[in-house]
């Protein structure tokens, strides 16, 4: 499976927005935006960080056409890491393939992800690539509308 990152277009949003809000992926995911289905909140998100020039995001193509999205950004200070990969590919190895390409993209280190605590898929990601557990805490989910205990990940090097 080749695996390439490209720059995130217009003509990507309609698939993103479907997997987004997708109830298993959100479900996964946890720390969604509260209406995951609410497509102006979503475009309003996309509108404001890919013109974030502290954004670096990338659409991740396989052989497929669009499988999913990646990104980093820094929040209090610290650069963290994003992905949303379509559900119909998990457990593929698209996750770790984009991840593994995009930390030749992103420099910045330490990087940071977050992942809830069910979505052992995921960490097992950031695990393979090197990040390290380093912290837990109990955050709001607002896609699931409760509180979900949230491994913190990094990667120094």
């Amino acid at each position: 499976m080749g695996i390439t990152l490209r720059s995130l277009e217009d003509a990507d949003l309609d698939q993103l927005h479907a997997w987004e809000s997708d109830p298993r992926a959100v479900a996964m995911a946890a720390f969604t935006r509260a209406d995951p289905a609410d497509r102006s909140s979503f475009d309003a998100h996309y509108a404001r960080n890919r013109n974030d020039p502290d954004v670096t995001m990338r659409a991740v193509d396989d052989d497929h056409g669009l499988a999913g999205m990646i990104a980093s950004f820094t929040v209090a200070g610290d650069r963290e890491l994003t992905y949303w990969v379509d559900p119909a590919r998990w457990g593929r190895g698209v996750a770790s393939a984009a991840l593994a390409a995009f930390l030749q993209v992103e420099p910045l280190r330490p990087l940071f992800a977050r992942v809830a605590e069910h979505n052992v898929g995921s960490a097992a990601v950031l695990v393979r690539a090197g990040f390290v557990h380093v912290d837990s805490e109990v955050s709001h989910a607002a896609g699931l509308g409760r509180d979900v205990v949230e491994h913190v990940y990094r990667l120094d090097a």
